[in-house]
């Protein structure tokens, strides 16, 4: 079946583009601190901190690299297994949350400054600012893909679009307005992908009629893929989910630990539902149009479901997409603002200053994503980088804070480093031998220095405090 565009979808789209503006416009209203732009206040209720973790975690990388490009490529079975990880990550999350509220930090590197010391808080921030920027980036692109399908202008002009989209609403209220914006979108995703999976299956012919249309290796259980590939493919996201400042910020903007309980519940359940139905809508593509891009699979079935199925679906993409860049953006403006200006440039910022910062910050590092986006081939290619450059370098460390007391200031800082420093020359220089993802030899690498500066040393660092 041949790709053609459909105009009509951007009705749809228009009318997504409309609301998150208008209700954050709404809710930027009730911005008066740093506080509320960055933590909402910490008065987030249940519903919409599940909301905000299931939109932010569900982003382009879900409908257009991840399960999506992974079902198209290799088949259903790897695609849906991806979301094994994010579920075994929640859970994890579940324990952790108690103490993530309790110190109610505005970043991960504050928190790591407690157990690491300062040096580790530079060194985490300008991991959290490469990876974070790498993560919007190819939100942009996510949503190009969108807008050309709708539209049929280029990715490249859709792409731009998107990019003033996703810092605007970023920009507007930061946290206080993404979150409820995020809650009304994860609906949206859910809504849209329950009504079109049962629809794109039955215009496909059924589903005896899709495995027929798709080559046999994607049936199987690993598609043909290796078990080191399937592990590059997994543990990026693994590791980023355990480490995620995101995660980490919106459970600290949680009105109390209960309600963080009860918010990673929601979010488990809403993944569980999610993760299966991208897979499925994805692996179906595969079956109805057999020479596109993979990070279109999803997209394209919105060009043969009915216009109010497809339209719909369509928003749902969006909203994955678009909540999860403003959300990087804003959370890695964060990061500058308090561990750089504050902390280093001008230490007796007042609360305004804080605030008018972090926006101006949003607005660069909202361009600098988009420089980003031309050098990376592909949404998954972009999306392994950043995974790996995040979870191999600052999770094994942001762990051992919660689970290992006896881990140092050495032994965290070799961590972050060697896991840093690894990812990026095997993904730079070195241009990813034999194909290999960077994650397969940075975390092994970061976790063994992590152990070993530890060991090695532990005898003689006896000043720093046990979290």
């Amino acid at each position: 079946m041949e790709l053609t565009v459909r105009p009509s979808l951007l009705w749809f789209i228009g009318a997504y583009a409309v609301l998150m503006a208008l209700m954050a416009i709404y809710y930027s209203k009730a911005v008066k601190t740093s506080d509320d732009f960055i933590l909402a206040g910490r008065d987030l209720g249940s519903f919409v901190l599940a909301g905000t973790l299931i939109a932010t975690w569900c982003g382009s990388g879900t409908v257009t690299g991840g399960p999506t490009s992974l079902a198209y490529t290799y088949g259903l079975w790897p695609a849906i297994l991806f979301g094994v990880p994010s579920i075994i990550g929640i859970l994890i999350m579940y324990v952790i949350a108690p103490k993530v509220k309790d110190y109610g930090k505005y970043t991960v590197s504050e928190l790591l400054e407690i157990k690491y010391g300062p040096t580790a808080r530079v060194i985490s921030s300008i991991i959290i600012i490469l990876a974070f920027v790498g993560i919007a980036a190819y939100q942009y692109t996510g949503l190009g893909y969108v807008l050309n399908v709708s539209t049929g202008i280029s990715v490249e002009l859709g792409t731009i679009i998107s990019a003033v989209l996703m810092i605007f609403l970023a920009l507007s209220g930061g946290l206080k307005s993404v979150a409820p914006t995020d809650a009304a979108s994860a609906v949206i995703m859910l809504i849209g992908l329950l009504i079109a999976v049962p629809s794109i299956i039955n215009i496909a012919g059924g589903w005896s009629n899709v495995v027929a249309n798709v080559p046999p290796a994607h049936n199987t259980l690993t598609g043909g893929l290796s078990a080191i590939g399937m592990l590059g493919f997994y543990l990026p996201l693994f590791m980023l989910l355990l480490g995620d400042q995101n995660m980490y910020q919106r459970l600290a903007a949680s009105r109390n630990s209960e309600t963080s309980k009860v918010a990673i519940f929601g979010w488990l359940i809403g993944l569980i539902i999610i993760m299966p139905c991208v897979s499925l809508l994805a692996f179906t593509g595969r079956s109805l149009f057999h020479d596109i891009q993979p990070g279109m699979a999803i997209i394209s079935t919105t060009t043969v479901l009915p216009v109010f199925v497809g339209g719909l679906l369509l928003a749902s993409i969006a909203a994955f997409i678009v909540t999860t860049g403003n959300s990087y953006l804003l959370s890695c403006a964060t990061n500058v603002t308090y561990d750089i200006y504050v902390k280093y440039i001008k230490q007796d910022a007042n609360d305004k200053q804080k605030l008018v910062f972090t926006r101006l910050l949003v607005v660069i590092l909202g361009a600098l994503a988009y420089i980003l986006v031309q050098f990376f081939p592909s949404i998954l290619s972009l999306q392994m980088y950043a995974y790996t450059l995040y979870g191999a370098s600052l999770t094994p460390a942001m762990l051992a804070v919660f689970f290992w007391k006896r881990v140092n200031k050495v032994g965290g800082i070799a961590s972050m480093v060697t896991g840093a420093v690894s990812t990026l020359i095997w993904e730079i220089p070195l241009a990813k031998p034999l194909g290999i993802n960077s994650v397969i030899v940075a975390l092994p690498l970061a976790v063994i220095a992590l152990y070993l500066g530890t060991v090695l040393t532990s005898k003689k660092d006896t000043k720093i405090e046990s979290i």
